[in-house]
């Protein structure tokens, strides 16, 4: 008997766990390799969950609404109608628990994820049907330290899967105990039309004198927040002010043109004369990124934030990035955002000048080297250059930086040319 496990898969880099959204199929129901059978939710987005396996959804583990640990297994897949009752079975046998693998298995089509079903077998050896079994990561490990796999009798992984920590001992380096690991993001693809579109999450219902447990997305901003305290930065605060800003918009407004775009077309092409804005940290050294991706913070009703991206700002047509935007916006609202859209952001902007917020220190996020936070734009009576009195919309924005690898001088250096650029050449931004 064939009875394959469907396992949490890794949806994202941060992910430790998954929500079941819902089944998209039923126990008994014939799946086809490649087909969607569950809707998971990942940190910040619902993605479809797809099976390596052709057969039969013989039983649901962990039921809608409920959670598991990424690599646990949440549901069996047979081959044949007649393996059914064996899956239940086994499913039912305090003697037979399922067992969670290690990780999960991404998807190569980047709109949407699979997860990795592993065959249940007795057999320990990593040796299956005359192939290895080994996971990616240790494949690749194997080929980095040469180690050949045919000298791992087995594997310390599920059922003699052989793993990376298995390769780092077989080269003789020390290690850490095995841990779960989450399966890099999906590579950057086109997202995938949704055959369904949800309908937009609900706003969270507050109940006085009542504890809400965290949502996923709460849990991922929580993390990411405290990580993000470890850092050491500085903020720099400057006025610009937005009369030739206001009046591009008011002229192009109709078009479909929103005013983050504006700011986000801005902001990337003055980034494109300090990359060392765009850079950020890491232990070997400063990366300067290819690349400028603006990431722009968007509340969601139902409690927390996501930032979603928009690629190569300072090289598309501002009304290609309004329309980028709103398609965005739309489908971050209805957590249909894909990895890449949400986590591959080089610079962000939190505007809470909306709402009325004369200026604000916003928190550095994670993996970036700067973020700026813009205020509202107000008419501020000012001084003139032939020395009289006039008024003037203006606003104030503060850039918070990694002080590891931006000083002073580059943070205020790329204040000045933003100012620059949108008050003496605002019409730029449209060509």
């Amino acid at each position: 008997m064939s009875i394959y496990e469907v396992f949490m898969p890794a949806l994202s880099s941060t992910m430790t766990e998954g929500k079941i959204v819902s089944w998209v199929k039923s126990p008994g129901d014939k799946v086809e390799k490649g087909e969607t059978v569950v809707v998971v939710e990942s940190d910040k987005a619902d993605m479809d969950v797809e099976s390596f396996y052709e057969g039969y959804l013989a039983h649901i583990i962990v039921p809608a609404g409920e959670s598991a640990p990424v690599g646990n297994a949440i549901a069996y897949v047979v081959e044949t109608e007649a393996e059914i009752a064996g899956a239940v079975s086994k499913a039912t046998s305090a003697a037979a628990p399922a067992t969670p693998s290690i990780a999960a298995k991404a998807a190569t089509n980047g709109a949407t994820t699979t997860a990795a079903p592993v065959a249940t077998t007795t057999n320990a050896s990593n040796h299956r049907e005359g192939r290895i079994v080994a996971s990616p990561r240790a494949k690749k490990l194997a080929k980095e330290l040469k180690v050949d796999l045919n000298a791992i009798a087995s594997g310390s992984g599920p059922f003699g899967r052989i793993v990376a920590e298995d390769i780092e001992a077989a080269a003789g380096r020390v290690s850490t105990p095995p841990t779960v690991t989450a399966a890099p993001a999906p590579v950057a693809a086109p997202p995938a039309i949704p055959r369904t579109a949800p309908a937009p999450a609900p706003v969270a219902t507050v109940v006085p004198g009542q504890t809400t447990p965290f949502n996923a997305l709460q849990n991922a901003v929580t993390r990411n927040m405290v990580a993000s305290l470890t850092v050491p930065v500085f903020r720099a605060n400057y006025t610009i002010t937005t009369d030739a800003l206001d009046s591009l918009y008011k002229q192009i407004k109709s078009k479909g043109v929103t005013m983050t775009a504006l700011l986000a077309k801005a902001i990337a092409l003055t980034l494109k004369k300090h990359p060392i804005i765009n850079a950020s940290y890491s232990e070997q050294g400063i990366v300067y990124h290819s690349d400028i991706n603006v990431s722009v913070a968007v509340a969601m009703d139902d409690g927390g934030l996501i930032t979603p991206v928009l690629r190569n700002a300072d090289a598309i047509d501002i009304y290609s990035l309004s329309r980028t935007w709103k398609s965005l916006v739309e489908r971050a609202r209805a957590k249909q955002l894909q990895p890449e859209e949400y986590s591959t952001g080089t610079f962000t902007i939190s505007n809470l000048g909306m709402f009325g917020v004369d200026t604000f220190d916003a928190i550095l996020p994670p993996g970036q080297g700067s973020i700026l936070a813009v205020g509202a734009s107000r008419p501020q009576v000012v001084a003139t250059g032939d020395g009289m009195f006039g008024v003037k919309q203006q606003m104030q924005v503060n850039i918070t930086c990694d002080h590891r690898i931006i000083y002073g001088a580059d943070g205020a250096a790329f204040l000045r040319d933003l100012a620059k650029l949108i008050e003496t050449n605002a019409q730029s931004l449209t060509l």
